[in-house]
Protein backbone atom coordinates (compact mmCIF):
# COMPACT_ATOMS: atom_id res chain seq x y z
CA UNK A 1 0.00 0.00 0.00
CA UNK A 2 1.78 3.07 -1.26
CA UNK A 3 1.07 6.66 -0.39
CA UNK A 4 2.69 9.78 -1.77
CA UNK A 5 2.22 12.69 0.60
CA UNK A 6 3.08 16.16 -0.63
CA UNK A 7 3.32 18.71 2.15
CA UNK A 8 4.37 21.73 0.13
CA UNK A 9 3.11 24.99 1.54
CA UNK A 10 2.57 27.99 -0.67
CA UNK A 11 3.17 31.48 0.62
CA UNK A 12 2.22 34.77 -0.89
CA UNK A 13 2.14 34.65 -4.62
CA UNK A 14 2.01 30.86 -4.58
CA UNK A 15 5.76 30.47 -4.57
CA UNK A 16 6.78 27.15 -3.04
CA UNK A 17 9.45 27.16 -0.39
CA UNK A 18 9.25 30.76 0.75
CA UNK A 19 8.55 30.32 4.40
CA UNK A 20 8.74 34.03 5.12
CA UNK A 21 6.21 35.07 2.48
CA UNK A 22 8.60 36.54 -0.10
CA UNK A 23 7.08 36.10 -3.57
CA UNK A 24 8.89 35.08 -6.74
CA UNK A 25 8.14 38.48 -8.27
CA UNK A 26 9.69 40.22 -5.25
CA UNK A 27 12.76 38.00 -5.56
CA UNK A 28 13.20 38.92 -9.19
CA UNK A 29 12.70 42.62 -8.47
CA UNK A 30 15.37 42.72 -5.77
CA UNK A 31 17.79 40.70 -7.90
CA UNK A 32 17.21 43.00 -10.88
CA UNK A 33 17.99 46.09 -8.77
CA UNK A 34 21.20 44.48 -7.52
CA UNK A 35 22.15 43.53 -11.09
CA UNK A 36 21.71 47.12 -12.29
CA UNK A 37 23.91 48.51 -9.50
CA UNK A 38 26.67 45.97 -10.08
CA UNK A 39 26.75 46.13 -13.87
CA UNK A 40 26.85 49.95 -13.89
CA UNK A 41 29.71 50.20 -11.39
CA UNK A 42 31.64 47.33 -12.98
CA UNK A 43 31.90 49.17 -16.31
CA UNK A 44 33.33 52.23 -14.57
CA UNK A 45 35.73 50.20 -12.43
CA UNK A 46 37.30 48.40 -15.38
CA UNK A 47 38.32 51.73 -16.90
CA UNK A 48 39.65 53.08 -13.61
CA UNK A 49 41.52 49.84 -12.88
CA UNK A 50 43.35 50.02 -16.21
CA UNK A 51 44.21 53.71 -15.71
CA UNK A 52 45.41 53.12 -12.13
CA UNK A 53 47.26 49.90 -13.15
CA UNK A 54 45.72 48.20 -10.11
CA UNK A 55 45.28 44.43 -10.26
CA UNK A 56 43.16 44.60 -7.12
CA UNK A 57 40.67 46.92 -8.86
CA UNK A 58 40.69 44.78 -12.00
CA UNK A 59 40.17 41.66 -9.90
CA UNK A 60 37.29 43.37 -8.13
CA UNK A 61 35.79 44.26 -11.51
CA UNK A 62 36.22 40.67 -12.67
CA UNK A 63 34.57 39.51 -9.47
CA UNK A 64 31.72 41.92 -10.11
CA UNK A 65 31.36 40.38 -13.57
CA UNK A 66 30.82 36.99 -11.92
CA UNK A 67 28.37 38.72 -9.55
CA UNK A 68 26.39 39.96 -12.53
CA UNK A 69 26.52 36.56 -14.23
CA UNK A 70 25.42 34.83 -11.02
CA UNK A 71 22.39 37.11 -10.74
CA UNK A 72 21.47 36.59 -14.41
CA UNK A 73 21.73 32.82 -13.89
CA UNK A 74 19.63 33.10 -10.75
CA UNK A 75 16.91 35.00 -12.62
CA UNK A 76 16.90 32.47 -15.47
CA UNK A 77 16.86 29.54 -13.05
CA UNK A 78 13.94 31.03 -11.13
CA UNK A 79 11.93 31.27 -14.34
CA UNK A 80 12.75 27.67 -15.25
CA UNK A 81 11.96 26.41 -11.75
CA UNK A 82 8.44 27.83 -12.00
CA UNK A 83 7.57 25.68 -15.00
CA UNK A 84 5.16 22.86 -14.09
CA UNK A 85 6.26 19.24 -14.07
CA UNK A 86 5.45 17.52 -17.34
CA UNK A 87 6.75 14.80 -19.62
CA UNK A 88 10.04 13.29 -18.54
CA UNK A 89 10.72 16.11 -16.04
CA UNK A 90 8.63 14.73 -13.19
CA UNK A 91 9.98 17.35 -10.75
CA UNK A 92 9.77 20.11 -13.31
CA UNK A 93 12.96 22.15 -13.70
CA UNK A 94 13.43 22.98 -10.03
CA UNK A 95 17.05 21.82 -10.09
CA UNK A 96 17.92 24.52 -12.59
CA UNK A 97 18.51 26.58 -9.44
CA UNK A 98 21.10 24.07 -8.27
CA UNK A 99 22.82 24.14 -11.67
CA UNK A 100 23.02 27.91 -11.31
CA UNK A 101 24.50 27.61 -7.81
CA UNK A 102 27.12 25.14 -9.02
CA UNK A 103 28.02 27.40 -11.95
CA UNK A 104 28.46 30.28 -9.49
CA UNK A 105 30.79 28.18 -7.34
CA UNK A 106 32.88 27.01 -10.29
CA UNK A 107 33.29 30.54 -11.66
CA UNK A 108 34.52 31.71 -8.26
CA UNK A 109 37.11 28.92 -8.13
CA UNK A 110 38.33 29.38 -11.72
CA UNK A 111 38.53 33.15 -11.45
CA UNK A 112 40.29 32.82 -8.10
CA UNK A 113 42.95 30.58 -9.67
CA UNK A 114 43.67 33.11 -12.42
CA UNK A 115 43.83 36.05 -10.01
CA UNK A 116 46.13 34.11 -7.66
CA UNK A 117 48.56 33.55 -10.54
CA UNK A 118 48.53 37.23 -11.49
CA UNK A 119 48.93 38.36 -7.87
CA UNK A 120 51.95 36.12 -7.26
CA UNK A 121 53.55 37.39 -10.46
CA UNK A 122 53.05 40.98 -9.30
CA UNK A 123 54.61 40.23 -5.94
CA UNK A 124 57.88 39.64 -7.77
CA UNK A 125 57.46 42.45 -10.29
CA UNK A 126 55.16 45.07 -8.76
CA UNK A 127 54.05 47.76 -11.24
CA UNK A 128 53.53 51.38 -10.25
CA UNK A 129 50.01 51.76 -8.84
CA UNK A 130 47.92 54.93 -8.45
CA UNK A 131 47.06 54.51 -4.77
CA UNK A 132 44.74 57.51 -4.48
CA UNK A 133 42.58 56.50 -7.42
CA UNK A 134 42.55 52.92 -6.16
CA UNK A 135 41.45 54.01 -2.68
CA UNK A 136 38.61 56.26 -3.84
CA UNK A 137 37.27 53.68 -6.30
CA UNK A 138 37.32 50.98 -3.61
CA UNK A 139 35.28 53.21 -1.27
CA UNK A 140 32.69 53.69 -4.00
CA UNK A 141 32.71 49.92 -4.58
CA UNK A 142 32.02 49.29 -0.91
CA UNK A 143 28.94 51.52 -1.07
CA UNK A 144 27.65 49.82 -4.24
CA UNK A 145 28.16 46.32 -2.85
CA UNK A 146 26.51 47.19 0.47
CA UNK A 147 23.46 48.36 -1.48
CA UNK A 148 23.48 45.26 -3.73
CA UNK A 149 23.94 42.88 -0.80
CA UNK A 150 21.03 44.54 1.00
CA UNK A 151 18.83 44.09 -2.07
CA UNK A 152 19.59 40.37 -2.35
CA UNK A 153 19.17 39.88 1.41
CA UNK A 154 15.54 40.92 0.87
CA UNK A 155 15.06 37.95 -1.49
CA UNK A 156 14.59 34.32 -0.44
CA UNK A 157 18.04 33.16 0.66
CA UNK A 158 16.82 29.68 1.60
CA UNK A 159 17.30 29.04 -2.13
CA UNK A 160 20.86 27.84 -2.80
CA UNK A 161 20.58 29.70 -6.07
CA UNK A 162 19.90 33.08 -4.44
CA UNK A 163 22.42 32.29 -1.70
CA UNK A 164 25.04 31.76 -4.41
CA UNK A 165 24.43 35.24 -5.82
CA UNK A 166 24.48 36.68 -2.30
CA UNK A 167 27.81 35.00 -1.51
CA UNK A 168 29.28 36.45 -4.70
CA UNK A 169 28.34 39.98 -3.68
CA UNK A 170 29.30 39.54 -0.03
CA UNK A 171 32.76 38.34 -1.08
CA UNK A 172 33.05 41.27 -3.43
CA UNK A 173 32.24 43.61 -0.53
CA UNK A 174 35.06 42.13 1.55
CA UNK A 175 37.31 42.37 -1.48
CA UNK A 176 36.65 46.09 -1.84
CA UNK A 177 37.47 46.60 1.83
CA UNK A 178 40.82 44.89 1.25
CA UNK A 179 41.39 46.95 -1.88
CA UNK A 180 40.64 50.18 0.00
CA UNK A 181 43.19 49.26 2.69
CA UNK A 182 45.76 48.37 0.02
CA UNK A 183 45.10 51.63 -1.82
CA UNK A 184 45.63 53.60 1.38
CA UNK A 185 48.90 51.74 2.04
CA UNK A 186 50.13 52.48 -1.48
CA UNK A 187 49.09 56.12 -1.17
CA UNK A 188 50.79 56.68 2.19
CA UNK A 189 53.89 54.46 1.89
CA UNK A 190 54.36 53.72 -1.82
CA UNK A 191 54.43 49.96 -1.05
CA UNK A 192 53.08 48.72 -4.44
CA UNK A 193 53.02 45.06 -3.41
CA UNK A 194 50.03 45.86 -1.18
CA UNK A 195 47.93 45.69 -4.34
CA UNK A 196 48.93 42.06 -4.99
CA UNK A 197 48.54 41.13 -1.31
CA UNK A 198 44.99 42.52 -1.31
CA UNK A 199 44.26 40.44 -4.41
CA UNK A 200 45.41 37.26 -2.63
CA UNK A 201 43.06 38.05 0.25
CA UNK A 202 40.23 38.37 -2.28
CA UNK A 203 41.24 35.02 -3.80
CA UNK A 204 41.06 33.30 -0.41
CA UNK A 205 37.51 34.60 0.09
CA UNK A 206 36.52 33.51 -3.42
CA UNK A 207 37.86 29.99 -2.92
CA UNK A 208 36.04 29.62 0.40
CA UNK A 209 32.69 30.71 -1.03
CA UNK A 210 33.16 28.80 -4.30
CA UNK A 211 34.03 25.55 -2.53
CA UNK A 212 30.98 25.85 -0.29
CA UNK A 213 28.62 26.32 -3.24
CA UNK A 214 30.14 23.45 -5.25
CA UNK A 215 30.03 21.15 -2.22
CA UNK A 216 26.38 21.89 -1.37
CA UNK A 217 25.16 21.72 -4.97
CA UNK A 218 27.19 18.54 -5.47
CA UNK A 219 25.45 16.89 -2.51
CA UNK A 220 22.09 17.59 -4.12
CA UNK A 221 23.15 16.26 -7.53
CA UNK A 222 24.55 13.11 -5.93
CA UNK A 223 21.24 12.55 -4.11
CA UNK A 224 22.94 12.78 -0.71
CA UNK A 225 20.80 13.34 2.34
CA UNK A 226 20.63 16.97 3.51
CA UNK A 227 23.52 17.70 5.85
CA UNK A 228 21.19 18.31 8.81
CA UNK A 229 19.29 15.01 8.38
CA UNK A 230 20.73 11.61 9.36
CA UNK A 231 18.93 8.77 7.50
CA UNK A 232 19.93 6.22 10.16
CA UNK A 233 18.42 8.34 12.92
CA UNK A 234 15.25 8.84 10.89
CA UNK A 235 15.02 5.11 10.12
CA UNK A 236 15.38 4.19 13.79
CA UNK A 237 12.76 6.80 14.72
CA UNK A 238 10.25 5.32 12.26
CA UNK A 239 11.05 1.76 13.34
CA UNK A 240 10.34 2.71 16.97
CA UNK A 241 6.65 3.13 16.18
CA UNK A 242 4.71 0.50 18.17
CA UNK A 243 3.10 -1.03 15.06
CA UNK A 244 6.19 -1.02 12.80
CA UNK A 245 8.17 -4.24 12.42
CA UNK A 246 10.79 -3.02 9.96
CA UNK A 247 11.83 -0.11 7.78
CA UNK A 248 14.10 -0.58 4.77
CA UNK A 249 14.80 0.94 1.35
CA UNK A 250 14.94 4.28 3.15
CA UNK A 251 16.08 7.16 0.95
CA UNK A 252 16.44 10.82 1.90
CA UNK A 253 17.43 13.41 -0.68
CA UNK A 254 16.86 17.01 -1.73
CA UNK A 255 14.73 17.93 -4.74
CA UNK A 256 15.95 21.53 -4.68
CA UNK A 257 16.85 24.05 -2.00
CA UNK A 258 14.65 23.68 1.05
CA UNK A 259 12.70 20.70 -0.34
CA UNK A 260 13.89 17.46 1.29
CA UNK A 261 12.16 14.26 0.21
CA UNK A 262 11.94 10.76 1.67
CA UNK A 263 10.81 7.35 0.50
CA UNK A 264 10.78 4.07 2.43
CA UNK A 265 9.28 0.61 2.59
CA UNK A 266 7.57 0.07 5.95
CA UNK A 267 6.41 -3.29 7.30
CA UNK A 268 3.79 -3.29 10.03
CA UNK A 269 2.21 -5.84 12.36
CA UNK A 270 -0.54 -8.00 10.76
CA UNK A 271 -3.18 -6.49 13.05
CA UNK A 272 -2.11 -2.88 12.44
CA UNK A 273 -3.98 -0.52 10.11
CA UNK A 274 -1.64 0.52 7.29
CA UNK A 275 -3.35 3.86 6.71
CA UNK A 276 -3.18 4.87 10.36
CA UNK A 277 0.50 3.90 10.64
CA UNK A 278 1.31 5.79 7.45
CA UNK A 279 -0.38 8.94 8.73
CA UNK A 280 1.47 8.63 12.04
CA UNK A 281 4.83 8.30 10.28
CA UNK A 282 4.10 11.20 7.94
CA UNK A 283 3.29 13.37 10.95
CA UNK A 284 6.59 12.37 12.59
CA UNK A 285 8.53 13.22 9.43
CA UNK A 286 6.77 16.56 9.02
CA UNK A 287 6.91 17.70 12.65
CA UNK A 288 10.28 16.31 13.76
CA UNK A 289 12.30 16.56 10.55
CA UNK A 290 10.37 19.07 8.37
CA UNK A 291 10.13 16.56 5.51
CA UNK A 292 6.87 17.28 3.71
CA UNK A 293 7.46 15.32 0.50
CA UNK A 294 7.22 11.64 1.48
CA UNK A 295 6.42 8.38 -0.30
CA UNK A 296 5.84 5.49 2.07
CA UNK A 297 5.05 1.97 0.91
CA UNK A 298 3.31 0.35 3.89
CA UNK A 299 2.71 -3.43 3.93
CA UNK A 300 1.93 -6.06 6.51
CA UNK A 301 5.06 -7.90 7.60
CA UNK A 302 5.40 -11.52 6.45
CA UNK A 303 6.03 -14.31 8.96
CA UNK A 304 9.79 -14.34 8.31
CA UNK A 305 10.18 -10.74 9.43
CA UNK A 306 8.03 -11.25 12.50
CA UNK A 307 10.20 -14.22 13.49
CA UNK A 308 13.30 -12.06 13.18
CA UNK A 309 11.76 -9.41 15.42
CA UNK A 310 10.84 -11.94 18.11
CA UNK A 311 14.22 -13.65 17.88
CA UNK A 312 12.87 -16.89 16.37
CA UNK A 313 14.38 -16.38 12.94
CA UNK A 314 17.73 -15.61 11.40
CA UNK A 315 19.04 -12.08 11.81
CA UNK A 316 19.88 -11.70 8.15
CA UNK A 317 16.39 -12.40 6.82
CA UNK A 318 14.95 -9.50 4.84
CA UNK A 319 11.63 -8.81 3.21
CA UNK A 320 13.28 -7.64 -0.01
CA UNK A 321 16.04 -9.59 -1.72
CA UNK A 322 18.05 -6.50 -2.57
CA UNK A 323 17.08 -3.76 -0.12
CA UNK A 324 19.06 -0.55 -0.47
CA UNK A 325 20.80 0.55 2.70
CA UNK A 326 20.42 -0.78 6.25
CA UNK A 327 17.34 -2.48 7.66
CA UNK A 328 15.87 -0.64 10.65
CA UNK A 329 14.11 -2.48 13.47
CA UNK A 330 13.27 -1.48 17.00
CA UNK A 331 16.21 -3.46 18.34
CA UNK A 332 20.02 -3.20 18.23
CA UNK A 333 21.22 -3.42 14.63
CA UNK A 334 24.08 -2.39 12.37
CA UNK A 335 23.95 0.80 10.31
Amino acid sequence: MTSAHHGHEHGAGGHTGHSHGVTADADRRWLAIALTLIASFMAVEVVIGVVARSLALISDAAHMLTDAVSIVLALIAMRLAERPARGGFTYGLKRAEILSAQANGLTLLLLGAWLAYEAVRRLFEPPEVAGGLMFCTALAGIAVNVAAAWCISKANRTSLNVEGAYQHILNDLFAFVGTAVAGLVVLLTGFARADAIATLVVVALMVKAGYGLVRESGRIFLEAAPAHLDPDTIGDRLAAHTSVSEVHDLHVWTITSGQPALSAHVLVEPVADCHTVRRDLEKILQCDYEIGHTTLQVDHAPAAVLEVRTGAGRGDDAHCEAAHGPVHRDEPHLH
